[in-house]
């Protein structure tokens, strides 16, 4: 199988200091936003986007991992932080890539249990092929793509990603 590169590094990097500003234009009345990346890759990406926010602005940011079984989305969702802690409160859910949408749209369900302030949806790959009526707030690339084709993303342990197309 071939991959075809769609986001460099640098481009990669270039997004996550968008999405930052945008996330701080959309909360930049609150003390503290939560930034929620939803196990593996997705976390991974809330975690660069909150290094991005935390130099750009003066707001509070913290990080939450949503872990769901992808397999079986209807189980359980467990987050690393409490509902105490996110309640009342900003929050955007970090994806890497929206496909269907069903990882999002369970996620977003969790979260519906809680009385949020403001609540926005991240992801650094949207494929226009979604199952469900869930959208990205904000978006690093749009897609459309073939349902054969496959979008993954890369994030190296020293520090480097990329994302491709096979």
């Amino acid at each position: 199988m071939s991959q075809n590169i769609i986001l460099t590094n640098q481009e990669i990097e270039h997004k996550i200091k968008r999405i930052a500003y945008q996330i701080y234009e959309t909360f930049v009345d609150e003390e503290e936003v939560i930034i929620a990346g939803i196990a593996s890759n997705g976390y991974v990406f809330a975690e660069k986007l909150a290094a991005a926010l935390s130099k750009i602005s003066t707001l509070k940011v913290s990080l939450c991992e949503v872990i769901i079984d992808k397999q079986n989305p209807k189980s359980p969702i467990k987050t690393s932080l409490a509902a105490t802690e996110y309640t009342n409160k900003g929050l955007v859910l970090v994806d890497d890539v929206l496909n269907s949408g069903t990882t999002l749209i369970y996620a977003v369900r969790h979260f519906l249990d809680v009385p949020l302030k403001k609540f926005k949806t991240a992801v650094l790959v949207d494929r226009n092929h979604k199952k469900y009526p869930v959208k990205a707030d904000f978006k690093g690339i749009s897609l459309s793509t073939s349902l054969l084709e496959h979008v993954q993303v890369v994030f190296d342990k020293n520090g480097s990603s990329y994302a491709f197309l096979s």
